[in-house]
């Protein structure tokens, strides 16, 4: 009977659960004064007062009803209500009684003791409160149990959360944290503040697993040194997205974003140079080669920003040109964007749309990249990086283009794999057009990997984590150069705008990360315990792989020792080595007939004869077409690093 009394209260209308709520107030009211009158006189029943002041007990729910809607006691929606409650409830009844009181104190022909009005005040808050909170424990007693949940930062937006979250049907605040000692020990929305230091054991005693970071006004660097001490333990964390609703009182749950690792491997933003973003772009025709891939498209969606008067989208990958074209679309109506679906292979079709289109600028983005596979197939990727290279540098003299950046790779220094040793031939390329050039600048702007790009080794431990594990790491000590996709790509327009011809810029990558870390760090962001020595009985597992062909174990971005400073505190120009025009023609062109003729050993002497920096790893394997059948552990297979 019980439970088909709540579950039709439940099913009643907002409009309808509120009357019933006017409804018990308009009795728990009087009865709430009816209380206070009998302590007052130690009476239970004391009928002789009410025989004569009975229009008492009728004002009592007159008055504080409509104080009651005024406050929004009645808004509240009881599942979710928090201390809004309280402070409505308070305010309404102290109004009432204070008019209640009044009121009794001009109408001097009765005998009603005034100080009932003071007792009334105490025992209706205490009564209306109860009866919300009663009706909530009957009709929501088997509501799924809560996940507890940490919040770091115990100041105005922290309090505020606090109460969101206890609201809320999904999580329950168990612990606050801040850095500050002077909130230590103090208590904040009835929470005890932490010190960050506890974090480890009280994440463990409390079994958290997720961590909402609630601090505003912080700056960029403070906001990743708080990640990166809170990274160190097994749970997930999330920030609040924005400040607007939260300041407004408007904040909900689903306004909190997951922090990933870019987040904490990030590193402090420097102020881009408005003047040298602008250089090659604005009121230009620029054209971007490989504008399907995670560079290309974040090229095109900067410069999109810098308002070109167009902009050619270059990429031979059907499905990828048509998902930039659309975003791009959607992002501006006024910057003609024309997508072109061919490849860099073809020097005819190149040439004709540099004329055709006018361009000005090209960003040459186009370019295999994942080490293993060009090593498994070193034809297709000299090919492709390479005589792709030469087909765009030759257009772009023949189109007499004022600028051609190329996007080049830390593999190409010292190189120890194939694609490495064609990215450094397809700067000695735009070196040696430099050379023979009669008006386009030709430059190459150098970095090493980017965070989250297509391939990489972000989002395939991201996978692996989520299908619970193991994370696949080549080598324990193996480290690697990291930057945010948005910032490289800041930095390379604006190298390219500083180049006078030939240069070699190099990216302020900060220091290398271990890669074992990283994949530490990312299981401990999604809530797990790696497992290992220290923790046998951990969630997710690292599985050491070891070196792949052509792999190193650390990444350098300098070839030689003449490197100098440029206006950009990112940004280091570098003299390398380089070959005249007719030579490195000379030896493209011989590159490309092997190519044609599937002759390996050719290509690969070329190769040696030009880049003679190269030093093929131990663990180097060239192979050709007849190798299809190999088979390959797909347990083992890790990420482009």
């Amino acid at each position: 009977m019980l439970i088909h009394l709540i579950n039709k209260i439940k099913q009643l209308s907002r409009k309808q659960k509120q009357l019933l709520m006017v409804g018990a107030d308009v009795f728990i009211l009087p009865f709430a004064l009816w209380i206070s009158l009998s302590l007052r006189l130690s009476n239970l029943w004391p009928i002789q007062y009410w025989v004569s002041n009975w229009w008492v007990l009728l004002l009592i729910p007159l008055l504080s009803v409509p104080m009651f809607i005024h406050y929004g006691l009645y808004r509240a929606v009881l599942k979710y209500m928090g201390y809004q409650v309280i402070v409505a409830t308070v305010k309404a009844v102290t109004l009432t009684s204070l008019c209640i009181g009044t009121l009794l104190m001009f109408i001097r022909d009765i005998y009603f003791p005034r100080s009932t009005i003071m007792i009334f005040w105490f025992v209706s808050i205490l009564l209306i409160i109860a009866s919300r909170y009663f009706m909530k424990s009957i009709l929501y007693l088997k509501e799924p149990i809560k996940k507890p949940i940490g919040l770091y930062g115990a100041g105005e937006a922290g309090s505020q959360v606090i109460d969101i979250l206890r609201s809320s049907s999904e999580y329950i605040p168990v612990a606050l944290f801040d850095d500050s000692p002077v909130k230590w020990g103090t208590v904040v929305n009835s929470m005890w503040v932490n010190s960050s230091e506890k974090m480890g054991e009280i994440i463990k005693k409390k079994k958290i697993k997720l961590i909402l970071l609630a601090i505003l006004g912080i700056t960029p660097k403070e906001r990743r040194q708080i990640l990166q001490k809170i990274s160190k333990y097994p749970v997930e964390v999330r920030m609040i997205a924005g400040i607007d609703n939260l300041i407004s009182g408007d904040f909900n749950l689903q306004q909190i974003k997951s922090v990933d690792v870019e987040d904490i491997l990030g590193r402090d933003p420097v102020e881009p140079n408005r003047n040298l973003l602008e250089k090659n772009i604005n009121g230009k025709n620029v054209l971007v080669t490989g504008a399907g891939g995670s560079i290309g498209k974040e090229l095109c969606k900067q410069i999109i920003n810098l308002n070109p008067q167009k902009i050619v989208l270059y990429e031979n990958n059907e499905f990828a040109l048509y998902k930039t074209h659309l975003e791009l679309n959607n992002l501006t109506q006024y910057i003609k964007v024309v997508p072109i679906l061919s490849s860099i292979l073809d020097p005819l079709k190149f040439k004709e749309t540099l004329v055709k289109n006018q361009i000005h600028t090209v960003y040459h983005a186009a370019a295999y990249k994942h080490v293993p596979l060009v090593e498994m197939n070193p034809i297709d990727g000299i090919r492709n990086n390479i005589i792709g290279t030469y087909n765009c540098v030759k257009g772009a003299l023949d189109a007499a283009v004022d600028t051609f950046i190329l996007i080049s790779t830390d593999k190409a220094v010292r190189p120890s794999n194939i694609m490495g040793a064609t990215k450094r031939f397809s700067e000695l390329i735009l070196q040696g057009a430099h050379n023979n050039s009669n008006g386009t600048c030709f430059s190459m702007v150098r970095f090493g990997n980017v965070l989250d790009s297509a391939g990489s080794v972000v989002p395939l431990f991201r996978q692996q984590i989520s299908k619970g594990g193991p994370v696949t790491v080549t080598h324990p000590e193996v480290t690697r150069y990291f930057m945010s996709i948005p910032e490289a790509v800041e930095l390379v327009i604006q190298a390219g705008a500083m180049a006078k011809g030939g240069e070699v810029f190099v990216l302020e990558m900060g220091n290398p990360i271990r890669i074992i870390d990283l994949a530490t760090k990312m299981i401990h962001l999604s809530g797990y315990v790696p497992q290992n020595s220290e923790n046998p009985d951990g969630d997710i597992g690292i599985k050491i792989t070891g070196l792949r062909p052509g792999e190193k174990l650390n990444e350098e971005l300098i070839i030689g020792n003449n490197v100098y400073s440029t206006d950009h505190s990112q940004i280091l120009k570098a003299e390398e080595k380089s070959f005249e025009w007719d030579k490195i023609e000379e030896k493209t062109l011989k590159l490309k007939a092997a190519c044609e003729s599937m002759e390996i050993n050719s290509a690969i002497k070329v190769l040696k004869d030009c880049v003679n920096e190269w030093n093929p790893s131990s663990n180097s394997e060239f192979h050709t077409q007849s190798d299809w059948h190999m088979k390959i552990d797909k347990n083992t297979d890790i990420a482009e690093c």
